[in-house]
């Protein structure tokens, strides 16, 4: 438990840091203990102090939060309210004053992983939290908690996550979850916005990792230029111990030259025999990507089984951090084989073995020349389409460019699909192409041609956790799923349409499969008359009864005539 600290103690706190322009605590207020901290009115309980942060802030928030029982608020400018108030010339920096305070520093008390880059930060977490899992379960401490574009596991929660790197009260949160847990690392995703804005200010991470940087995230809303996203990148060796430096990367010397006047220790990885770890040679086997290290902890052959020949420089960022952790080479060898992550290069074959389909969460320039280039290497000869989403017609530029064949824009209702020319003016080779909303996601059903195609299903990170694509189609396609209940839920649905198939069905349920098949939405009444009606269609005697209850009355009567004659 946290000590309970008083609104005096909170503005000393702000004014320290030199954020305090203004207060009007009274004397009889300073006293107050605060039992919370937030910005979220739905969050609050007790005596909470109540922050007004963001461009959309309106002043009837803060009289809910008044009315739910705060005792005073953090703004940048003064509201027309009756309660005691901290201003403050940095709302954002306010936050991690407060947020440290209130949570006794906690971040300081686990051993932090921050991972930044424009590519590869997800697969090297998973990376990572795999080969510390294995070294911790070892010594039978509790598996390390991760935050991720994924998911988020903290101890307490298990969630999917909706962010790169949550917001400060948040990722304390996270943090004293961790804690309370009894867990003692946490590996997490550092966002360019996140570096920008503040929300891992305060924090030292005990390792950090620059994986690469590209021209992504270049906008008026995001960076309005590349200098200003690089810069915010770089800000992560300004809060931590070791920094880990991929060589292999653009502007590597730069990275590298930033990270050593920041005064943190520096461990470089790529493929150059003057790097703290050098990859020597890579080749594919039928078990996975085998890979030969020199450092001066891990040598020899390492492997990893997720496939995309760009994974070999996320392994190897892993191997950079663990080796900072002080992880024994035989963790590092058995987390790199185990390490999976939802949505990262996931290979389905049809049963035929003429059609793959990889799902991957290839969202930019970058991430889409990696997979790409990968792909034609180690899947040569085969044809590929590429099918993603652009929710809301965002970053079509950046997608316009390349092998871009065909768009699926999926927060449009009526499933519009959008052809974008790629260089050489070809789309995508289908018959049929329909979005059908499901609860659990948009499903996109693809009847390739009769060639053999390799599908490469790409999905956007900003639609990534609120959708499951899977690629199925109930006419003998192959079909793919990202989580397992939805491919056990597919497989179900195959075996029903194969047991339709082997009884005569009449003219009219065939054109509601027909309508199903389709992409047409049909309620879950109509689906369960029609699952009653094939399993009538088997049994005769049941099929006569069926057929007499709906006789009308007047045919009814006339039966009864015929029998009484």
């Amino acid at each position: 438990m946290n000590p309970k600290h008083t609104l005096k103690e909170y503005a000393d706190a702000l004014a320290r840091a030199g954020l305090l322009t203004a207060t009007t605590l009274t004397p009889a207020a300073e006293g107050t203990v605060i039992d919370c901290l937030s910005y979220d009115t739905r969050s609050l309980h007790g005596t909470s102090l109540f922050l007004c942060k963001g461009a959309h802030f309106k002043a009837e928030y803060l009289s809910a939060a008044l009315a739910q029982g705060a005792a005073a608020y953090v703004a940048e400018k003064p509201y027309p309210v009756d309660a005691p108030q901290l201003l403050v010339s940095d709302i954002r920096y306010a936050m991690v004053v407060l947020g440290q305070l209130f949570y006794d520093h906690v971040t300081d008390k686990l051993t932090s992983v921050g991972i930044t880059g424009t590519k590869g930060k997800s697969t090297t977490a998973y990376y990572v939290r795999s080969i510390l899992n294995d070294w911790l379960t070892s010594e039978g401490k509790p598996p390390c908690a991760i935050l991720s574009s994924i998911d988020n596991y903290d101890g307490v929660i298990t969630e999917e996550s909706h962010i790169t790197t949550p917001e400060v009260l948040e990722l304390y949160q996270h943090f004293q979850n961790a804690y309370d847990s009894g867990i003692s690392h946490l590996v997490m995703e550092v966002s360019s916005q996140a570096l920008k804005v503040g929300r891992v200010r305060g924090m030292t991470f005990d390792v950090g990792a620059f994986l690469n940087i590209g021209t992504d995230h270049i906008s008026p809303i995001e960076h309005p230029d590349f200098a200003d996203y690089y810069a915010s990148k770089l800000k992560l060796f300004d809060s931590c111990r070791v920094g880990c430096v991929n060589t292999d990367a653009d502007h590597a010397a730069e990275t590298i030259a930033h990270a050593r006047s920041s005064g943190c220790e520096l461990i470089t990885f790529g493929s150059h025999a003057s790097d703290t770890a050098f990859c020597e040679r890579v080749e594919k086997r039928a078990d996975g990507l085998y890979f030969t290290v020199r450092s001066p902890k891990y040598n020899g052959e390492f492997s990893i089984t997720m496939p995309g020949l760009f994974n070999v420089s996320n392994a190897l960022a892993a191997m950079a951090i663990s080796m900072a952790l002080g992880v024994p080479e035989e963790f590092v060898r058995s987390g790199l084989r185990k390490a999976r992550a939802n949505g990262r290069m996931q290979v389905y074959e049809s049963r035929d073995k003429r059609v793959t389909v990889i799902v991957d969460y290839a969202h930019n320039r970058m991430s889409f020349d990696a997979l790409y280039r990968s792909t034609r290497v180690e899947y040569p000869g085969k044809e590929m389409i590429s099918v993603f989403g652009c929710p809301g017609s965002h970053a079509l530029q950046r997608r316009r460019d390349g092998y871009l064949q065909t768009c699926f824009d999926l927060r449009r209702r009526n499933g519009l699909l959008q052809k974008l020319r790629c260089g050489n003016g070809k789309v995508a080779a289908f018959t049929a192409a329909q979005q059908i909303d499901q609860p659990k996601g948009h499903r996109v059903a693809l009847r390739l041609d009769d060639r053999g195609l390799l599908l490469i299903a790409a999905r956007l990170a900003q639609g990534a956790h609120q959708s499951a694509a899977h690629f199925s189609e109930i006419g003998g396609l192959i079909k793919a799923a990202e989580h397992r209940e939805v491919a056990e839920e597919m497989r179900l649905q195959k075996a029903e349409e194969q047991a339709r198939q082997q009884r005569p069905v009449p003219q009219p349920f065939r054109q509601r499969l027909r309508r199903e098949r389709d992409g047409h939405s049909l309620s879950q009444r109509v689906l369960t008359r029609q699952r009653r009606c094939a399993r009538a269609l088997a049994q005769p005697q049941r099929k006569q009864r069926l057929w007499r209850k709906r006789k009308s009355p007047e045919e009814k009567r006339s039966v009864i005539m015929k029998i009484k004659m």
